[in-house]
């Protein structure tokens, strides 16, 4: 490969709570001795970004004045090329929109088209982002399963959507493609059909697309807004490269909105504070993000998060009885369902989960995502560090009381 997956970066002190995270996210248990601390908890990668990025921040760092500054158009440009040669669309300029944040767009189209107190349709398990900052907004959540079919692949339940958006009267729904804890990436005639759904009660939808550059094993990304012309007119749609590329500190995030209505009046809601504005360091990186050298380290990357998942996915039907997981098509985040082994051995997901981290497998507790029994983990790391994380979950972790 011409870019390097395999190298064990250091990132202690490095402002990361990767490696140094806070009580806050229970997972602050201390690690025994003689046992490293390998992050696989939070969404973002332990690998060196492209170093286009790097290049692109420097050369603009090189210059030392820091004024106020508009977007460029190499911006747009490369936001345009990006979404053609990845997604197979066209878009333009006047449909490319700035937030500080993906759930910060989520919060402002939802702002546009609800009234607080609203019922806002999500699907469950539920990342943990929507949870907290829907909430938080005003908004009450109301969770459709997802449910899996005979060969274990996450399906909706149209029924039950249909079902409740009908008994809740709900007109705003948040989508999440590849779908974040799954790992789910959806097929167009499924997006053709939930949106048929949509038309016909007048939903509009956010669609959270931060993940469609993670695809695995050959998989392939449907925007939602290709799956009709009401999905065109009816949907704002968030990317931003940071997940792609491990960017979420430098903070910044864009959408796509074709309807010119809804486009105008999320620009608004998102400009009152003033305080909703791009970074021009964040700007670079994406240009150098965005460049053809990009795309190659980005195939490289899923190459390699591919070989990972499938070790992953394989090691845990080999060795954990009772634990059972869903093989990704997308992202790099693995969501382990461990109710049988829990009950099997008498041990609860707490437990569990914190035994992990005595470890040194940082893992991240899945009961804030609306699963009761599930541990969610991150395997964008390298390959050695995920044959190491394994090994210590096989010989220290899965096993039954005293056997230790």
């Amino acid at each position: 490969m011409k870019y390097d997956f395999t190298s064990i970066i250091d990132r202690n002190g490095k402002d990361s709570i990767a490696v140094n995270p806070t009580s806050w996210y229970n997972i602050n248990v201390p690690t025994k001795e003689g046992f490293s601390r390998i992050p696989m908890w939070v969404a973002d990668m332990s690998f060196a970004t492209c170093p286009t990025i790097t290049e692109q921040m420097i050369r603009r760092i090189e210059h030392p004045c820091f004024g106020y500054f508009e977007p460029t158009k190499e911006y747009y440009d490369s936001i345009i090329r990006w979404q053609k040669n990845r997604n197979g669309v066209e878009v333009t300029r006047d449909t490319i929109g700035y937030e500080n944040s993906v759930l910060g767009g989520v919060i402002s189209a939802l702002n546009v088209l609800c009234s607080k107190g609203d019922n806002v349709l999500l699907h469950s398990p539920t990342y943990i982002g929507f949870t907290n900052s829907v909430g938080a907004n005003g908004y009450n959540m109301v969770l459709s399963p997802l449910k899996q079919d005979e060969q274990g692949i996450w399906r909706m339940d149209l029924a039950d959507m249909e079902e409740k958006i009908r008994q809740y009267h709900i007109h705003a729904a948040v989508f999440c493609s590849p779908h974040n804890p799954c790992g789910r990436v959806w097929e167009a005639e499924e997006i053709r059909a939930m949106m048929d759904l949509f038309e016909k009660y007048e939903v509009w939808v956010v669609s959270d697309e931060i993940w469609s550059d993670i695809l695995l094993n050959g998989n392939h990304h449907v925007p939602a807004f290709t799956a009709s012309e009401y999905a065109r007119t009816h949907t704002v749609t968030q990317y931003a490269p940071s997940k792609t590329f491990s960017l979420a500190g430098l903070i910044g995030s864009y959408h796509i909105c074709f309807n010119k209505w809804l486009y105008d009046r999320i620009e608004k809601e998102s400009g009152n504070t003033h305080y909703n504005s791009m970074n021009v360091l964040w700007m670079h990186a994406l240009i150098g993000a965005y460049k053809e050298e990009g795309e190659q380290w980005t195939d490289e990357l899923c190459e390699v998060l591919s070989d990972n998942i499938n070790y992953a996915c394989d090691f845990i039907t080999n060795h954990f009885e009772g634990v059972s997981v869903a093989k990704p098509q997308g992202t790099y985040m693995l969501f382990l369902d461990c109710r049988d082994w829990c009950e099997t051995h008498g041990i609860d997901i707490e437990t569990l989960q914190k035994k992990g981290v005595e470890y040194g497998v940082l893992w991240q507790d899945g009961r804030p995502f609306h699963s009761d029994h599930a541990i969610r983990m991150n395997l964008a790391v390298p390959k050695s560090l995920v044959v190491e994380a394994f090994d210590r979950l096989d010989r220290y972790v899965f096993i039954a009381k005293g056997e230790e």
